[in-house]
């Protein structure tokens, strides 16, 4: 019995589930073909109804982005909360492999920042002691911006306990900030981190917007903040097929912003210091952590702990590797590693039990809502195209009944009604990519809306495929190793 608790057994219990929802229509379809039908149409009814909610609510995020881009949180912040300039703010880069000139992109965007006391910011190289030349790239960088701001640097000493990532990486550099803190006699209190991809270009107001949220959060040291990355920094030279994820990925990080309720922060959030050392830092033999260290915070303080929206925008690299196969495979390598995030489902339901003192609702909830996410990545794409095929195949008879014959139709005439909501996201695509100073021709307009043809193809081979990949992998227990990402 004592195996029900255990990480493994969630981990088979997950995987399991997902192999049941993708072979339904092979082995109920001979005894109960209605029964897969109405399943069929009430996904699909699901599927509509999130495709409009994602839809407005990417049209309110996109209207609040606009409505706090009109607002100076510099002026507010020296009118209102001088008290500001005591924060200190540490960037923590993890760096493996990346270029100076990626890294140094990311660094001028927070020189270049309103932010009223830019001494009081540090940027922390965070690099791996097994890339030879980190020392050099480090110097470099140090040499092009070291008399505009304070950088420092960290080489992460890998232990056996580790998995190669952001995670470890970021609780070596981030326990060496804590050393840094306490030996220069500042409060914990008073010092907020940022994590940030080497590719992350911050906004202008991005720190004077984070600094007045947080001095006017009343539950700061339970919180992080998020601002939606956006993969539009190098659009125009994305493979077509890696455009198209880009875009609907973006649109629907900007609809993620209007759920504060269960919103979780993703790849670039900040929080301070005094959450991180609360919560021993980031577990260091896990891949996927950005809603790790959430779920950590939550495990400790219960619904205390939140991701604060910031409506502004972190503008990011989708995969680019050059050449369009090499492309394909980082991006499959990419959309498994993201996948493979269902582990934390395992780990949300071990420390379920190990956490009397958090009731069992939120608990519960929490759980419901991060297996929803990664049933749904590696299952919907085949719910809505050919599980209403299949079924009729499997059972001829079936195809002869009035449900058997109308099932593909209105399975068809809603997912098509489902479609029309590209129309908004392209609109919403074009209009924030503007914003970005990121231009789109009317040939260019034309050619995005041809694009959305083959997004069903995208969506098999780029989402559902390495989800499923992901997904055995866990359940054969085999770990995943992780693959930098080439971005050029």
């Amino acid at each position: 019995m004592k195996w029900f608790y255990t990480s493994r057994f969630a981990e088979i219990a997950m995987t399991t589930t997902m192999w049941v929802i993708l072979t339904i229509p092979l082995w109920l379809s001979p005894f109960h073909p209605a029964v897969v039908a109405y399943g069929i149409i009430g996904f699909n009814i699901y599927f509509f109804i999130q495709s409009a909610r994602v839809t407005i609510h990417a049209v309110k995020a996109y209207l609040l982005l606009i409505e706090h881009s009109h607002i100076s949180y510099a002026k507010k912040l020296t009118r209102e909360r001088p008290d500001g300039s005591k924060l200190s703010h540490y960037f923590v880069i993890p760096c493996y492999k990346e270029s100076v000139a990626k890294v140094g992109e990311t660094i001028k965007c927070i020189i270049d920042s309103d932010y009223p006391w830019l001494s009081q910011v540090t940027i922390v190289i965070a690099c791996e002691e097994r890339e030879a030349g980190a020392p050099t790239k480090v110097a470099e960088l140090q040499k092009l911006f070291g008399d505009q701001i304070t950088m420092m640097a960290t080489y992460h000493h890998m232990t056996p306990e580790e998995v190669p990532g952001k995670a470890s990486n970021q609780t070596w550099a981030t326990k060496e900030i804590s050393k840094l803190v306490r030996t220069e006699g500042k409060s914990i209190d008073e010092v907020l981190l940022t994590i940030a991809d080497a590719d992350s270009k911050f906004p202008i107001n991005y720190l004077s917007y984070l600094t007045y949220a947080f001095l006017t959060d009343h539950d700061r040291y339970h919180h992080f903040y998020w601002a939606p990355v956006l993969l539009y920094n190098n659009f125009w030279d994305l493979s077509f097929f890696v455009r198209i994820q880009a875009s609907l990925s973006s649109v629907v990080r900007l609809a993620y912003l209007m759920e504060k309720d269960k919103l979780i922060q993703i790849s670039t959030y900040s929080t301070s210091l005094k959450l991180i050392e609360d919560v021993g830092y980031w577990d260091v033999d896990i891949i996927p952590e950005d809603w790790h260290i959430h779920l950590q915070a939550f495990f400790k303080y219960g619904t205390k702990v939140q991701t604060i929206p910031l409506y502004t925008i972190v503008n990011g690299d989708a995969v680019n590797a050059g050449g369009t196969i090499s492309t394909f495979v980082n991006r499959y390598d990419q959309e498994r590693r993201w996948a493979w995030g269902v582990s934390d489902i395992a780990y949300t339901w071990r420390r379920m039990f190990e956490t009397p003192h958090i009731p069992w609702l939120p608990k519960i909830r929490k759980l419901i809502y991060i297996a929803k996410i990664h049933l749904l990545w590696p299952t919907s794409f085949f719910i809505l195209t050919v599980f209403a095929t299949i079924t009729p195949l499997i059972n001829p008879e079936f195809k002869r009944t009035v449900m058997g014959f109308i099932l593909p139709q209105v399975s068809g005439l809603i997912l098509t009604v489902a479609s029309s909501m590209l129309v908004v996201y392209t609109i919403i695509d074009i209009k924030v990519r503007s914003r970005l100073q990121i231009k789109t021709s009317p040939w260019n307009v034309v050619f995005l809306i041809l694009q959305w043809y083959i997004l069903p193809f995208i969506s098999l081979v780029l989402s559902a495929v390495p989800a499923i990949d992901a997904h055995t992998r866990l359940l054969l227990g085999k770990k995943l190793v992780y693959k930098v990402t080439d971005k050029k």
